[in-house]
């Protein structure tokens, strides 16, 4: 019996020292002996002899990949997962390829050719495959085709599918490389991470030397500029954050993929052919190459959890999945913060860590190799850096950065200046002044931030006129704001796991001042009315950034407005502002979400709610402070959350407000007063406009008159007077608002609004907002604003259908079957969704208004939920006088207005129960893999 010899030791393949070998996992010899006995026993019947090669090498790749889970499980690191994956698959590989060319297609004496030499490229080139990754060949010849190579890759690619496995291949001459790689950088940048795994080692080495003739050298400016293109592409595409709250691991801002940029741009400048070669060449300072590997192993060990959790090569970190993959890092809850919540932010922290690398690393790639001078040029004196006016700093290729860079231990101060001087000179910062931040952190001691100078640096850069955003998001990058300001510190990388907020707490932060920043200078005007004209009013114009600035440092930490206020105080107290200004910013804090809760969780038409809040404001410039606070807080949650129906309604408030606060009576009879006044003059202005008023319209109670604009009372009253019954169901887009309005006017009766609900409901509308007006005839005027689930205007586009579900709603009104089938789906959260849990929260507060008592529920969003509490509310014989749902992802918070019917007497206890039932419908568990035991308590407790 013939054995196949391996052509090299495999046991001499190590991801570390010590760590394992090859040959422990599995034994090449044994396997080579064992695929020749499978050849011999089935000599006269190829088809079996196939399938029983194909079973063993299946077999050593099951038990290769068990091994690398087991140890990933246990503790190893994704990088040397990735590592041994790797090892396992060049050992199968080179199995395949010596059975294939010893017993399948055999040659005695190849002719030139039929050498052949097999490389592996991409990922797998760098000895790194994950779980799920492609297997990327190049089959690599010398001359044409022939038919003997052509069997031995078809034999081969079939064999490997048979496996399972995903492979990219290419079977190209060494010319045909060296033409693609000059036509194509992604193929370039595949054939430089090259690595020969076996065949004929001389046609590798003569394609090394051709391409480190022909397309590296001399090159290295093209090949930076287009990976730096091809990066800023690859953000773009991504949302152009790395903190957005499920990113992806290997093509996201501050993953994989950028470290891998790093790796070919130092690789192609600069040389190297190992991962250990490459670090350890000059573009790396120490600290930058232990940085590199760190966070590496970090990436490739939640990319490996993530293949193996979700059985497919998946790099989005899902909601779904990241509570699976903490649980198997060994994050635990602890005080403030969830295990998961733990894990998001060593995410982020390791993503800000490899993005401050990668700005460093490739502007200085970038920079070094466009300063070569070719042709003539390089005859010329090289252009010298500017001095600016603080001669610690120059201007070197329109970028700010230091004279001297040990200034900085002489100064640290100069820490802080950096940042001044590149916002008051409009410039850029330096990639070398920022490594410079970065090597000399500590220098910035805690005593600096009581020192007078760094209180007013620090202030000045957070107060600037022209986008401190972009400043503060270099400070954090470098870890500078975070140092000084430790109460930002705190919240850095921090996430809150739900799918209402897009970004981690800095970022979004951060986005909050540059809104706020862009509305002060009027380019959100259209967007913001409002806020751009209050804000040319506003006197504490320092404390609104500063409050901007601290508004969420309480996160984490119990009540975020509680915790905030006191942070923000201790924080402004120590950067030197005044007690005054310290108490409005840490109100400010302490407040910021009052504005939109009130908002939208109430009816603004009621006297006590108006009154309740002017109270808590106290002046017209607090109310205006806030304002802008709460339209620049929701517009930098993420994107879509913004809408035009939530700024009528902020406005709505605000013009409410500041009339009881002008009147210089803010209780609740004056308020009372107001809306009286307001209302009888909205009629009067009404009856003089209109003719032909249907008397139903005059006889609606105050809160309808003060709730709507002129014109939509003319609409309504058009649509009432021009009715041919006494039914009336009309609809219209109101792009203004993102949403439609729909109206019905009918008789009343027992269940008519939990019934108009039912249809909107099964329709596919979302309801924010339902009010229900009175006449003195017996008539109700329901008024719905609707939308699409994901916050467009219902039906926008489609007017036969918005048409339809008139005609339905209109039969429903009257007690008739609708003749469009509005079927109800039933309601699946997805596995995103369910990820999540929802605890249900109801409460009644009987004191929130006088005439009304406030319901307000809490839990899993889902399709006909308003229906249902609208059903349980009218089971306890309360009557509904206006419902407000607010969505936050996949929660909502509904408010429901509710009178109790003569002779009622509400039993709170069965109610809050029965309405906790209907919230808990929704509470799906979420479909999770099971968390295995951890092997590692003490890897837990250092995280």
């Amino acid at each position: 019996m013939q054995e196949i010899k391996s052509a090299r030791p495999a046991s001499s393949r190590r991801s570390r020292p010590g760590s394992w070998r090859i040959s422990d996992i599995i034994d090449p010899r044994q396997l080579r002996i064992q695929l020749t006995a499978a050849h011999m026993d089935n000599v006269h019947d190829q088809q079996q002899a196939r399938k029983r090669v194909l079973n063993l090498l299946h077999g050593a790749l099951f038990r290769g990949r068990m091994i690398a889970q087991e140890r990933l499980e246990a503790g190893a690191d994704g990088l040397d997962t990735a590592n041994l994956l790797s090892a396992v698959m060049d050992e199968v590989l080179h199995a395949l390829y010596d059975y294939t060319t010893t017993h399948i297609f055999r040659v005695k004496n190849p002719t030139q050719g039929e050498r052949m030499s097999v490389l592996a490229v991409g990922g797998y080139g760098r000895s790194a495959l994950a779980p799920s990754s492609d297997v990327d060949l190049l089959f690599l010849r010398t001359y044409k085709q022939t038919a003997w190579a052509e069997s031995v890759i078809e034999y081969m690619l079939y064999a490997l599918w048979d496996l399972g496995l995903k492979v990219g291949h290419a079977f190209r001459t060494i010319d045909e490389c060296i033409r693609l790689s000059k036509e194509d950088f992604t193929i370039r940048t595949a054939i430089l991470d090259k690595r020969y795994l076996f065949g004929d080692a001389e046609i590798k080495e003569e394609l090394d030397q051709r391409f480190n003739k022909e397309i590296i050298d001399g090159r290295a400016a093209e090949f930076v500029q287009a990976k730096l293109e091809e990066r800023d592409r690859r953000i773009s595409r991504e949302g152009n954050s790395r903190f957005r709250v499920e990113p992806n691991v290997k093509e996201g801002k501050g993953g994989l993929r950028d470290l891998q940029t790093l790796f070919w741009l130092a690789k192609y400048v600069h040389g190297g052919d190992t991962f250990n070669e490459v670090l350890n060449n000059h573009v790396f300072s120490k600290s930058d190459a232990a940085l590199f590997r760190r966070e590496a192993r970090f990436m490739w060990t939640v990319r490996c959890h993530l293949h193996y959790v979700a059985g497919r090569a998946e790099d989005r970190l899902s909601f779904d999945l990241q509570p699976e993959i903490a649980s198997r890092m060994g994050f635990v809850d602890r005080a403030g913060m969830t295990g998961v919540e733990r894990f998001m932010k060593r995410y982020f922290i390791a993503a800000k860590e490899v993005g401050a690398l990668t700005r460093i690393l490739c502007a200085k790639l970038e920079e070094t190799e466009q300063k070569k001078p070719s042709g003539l040029l390089r005859f010329l004196p090289i252009p010298s850096s500017k001095l600016l006016e603080n001669k610690d700093f120059i201007l070197d290729g329109g970028r700010v950065s230091y004279a001297n860079p040990d200034s900085v231990k002489s100064d640290p101060l100069n820490l802080l200046r950096l940042f001044d001087e590149a916002d008051n000179a409009g410039y850029d910062i330096h990639p070398n002044a920022i490594a410079v931040v970065r090597d000399n952190l500590k220098e910035l001691k805690v005593s600096y931030r009581k020192n007078p100078e760094a209180q007013k640096l620090f202030l000045d850069i957070v107060t600037s006129p022209d986008h401190p955003g972009t400043t503060l998001k270099i400070m954090n990058e470098t870890g500078v704001l975070g140092r000084f300001l430790p109460e930002f510190g705190r919240i850095v990388g921090q996430t809150q796991f739900n799918m209402y907020h897009h970004y981690t707490v800095d970022e979004h932060t951060i986005r909050a001042v540059e809104a706020m920043n862009d509305v002060e200078k009027g380019e959100l005007a259209d967007e913001h009315p409002l806020s751009t004209v209050l804000f040319s009013k506003i006197q504490n114009r320092r404390a609104l950034y500063l409050a901007m600035l601290l508004h969420d440092t309480g996160k984490g930490q119990g009540d975020q407005q509680i915790e905030g206020a006191k942070t923000a105080r201790g924080a402004c107290l120590r950067l030197g502002v005044e007690p005054e200004e310290a108490e409005l910013v840490a109100w400010l804090v302490g407040n910021h979400l009052e504005m939109s809760d009130t908002a939208q969780r109430r009816d603004i038409s009621d006297p006590k709610t108006v009154a309740t809040f002017a109270k808590k404001v106290g002046t017209v410039e607090r109310l205006r402070l806030l304002v802008v606070l709460t339209v620049c807080d929701i517009r930098a949650v993420g994107p879509g959350v913004w809408n035009s129906w939530k700024g009528q309604l902020l406005r709505e408030l605000y013009y409410a407000t500041e009339a009881a606060l002008r009147g210089g009576r803010a209780d609740e009879a004056s308020v009372r007063a107001q809306i009286a006044n307001r209302a009888d003059d909205a009629r009067e202005m009404f009856s003089q406009r209109s003719t032909n008023i249907p008397q139903s319209i005059l006889s609606l109670e105050n809160a309808y008159w003060i709730s709507f604009e002129a014109e939509v009372h003319q609409w309504h009253a058009e649509q009432i007077a021009s009715a041919q019954s006494d039914t009336i169901c009309a609809a219209r887009i109101e792009k203004e608002l993102s949403a439609t309005q729909v109206m019905v006017f009918a008789k009343d009766r027992p269940r008519l609004f939990a019934d108009l609900c039912r249809v909107l409901t099964s329709a596919g509308a979302d309801i924010l907002s339902a009010r229900l007006y009175s006449t003195n005839d017996g008539h109700v005027l329901d008024v719905f604003e609707i939308q699409t689930n994901i916050g467009d205007p219902f039906c926008e586009g489609d007017p036969i259908r918005l048409e339809h579900l008139c005609d339905s709603l209109r039969a429903i009104a009257v007690g008739e079957k609708p003749q469009t089938d509005f079927s109800d789906t039933e309601y699946k959260a997805s596995r995103r969704q369910a990820a999540f849990i929802v605890e249900p929260v109801v409460s009644i507060n009987k004191s929130a208004s006088n005439s009304a008592i406030v319901i307000e529920l809490s839990g899993r969003n889902r399709q006909g939920l308003m229906q249902e509490i609208a059903n349980e509310l009218l089971n306890a014989n309360l009557s509904i006088q206006s419902a407000h749902a607010e969505s936050y992802g996949m929660l909502v918070h509904d408010v429901f207005y509710v009178e109790a019917n003569d002779g009622v007497i509400i039993d709170e206890t069965k109610l809050t129960q029965d309405l906790l039932d209907v919230l808990r419908r929704g509470d799906l568990e979420a479909p999770r893999t099971p968390a295995r035991a951890l092997k590692r308590a003490k890897s837990s407790e250092n995280r």
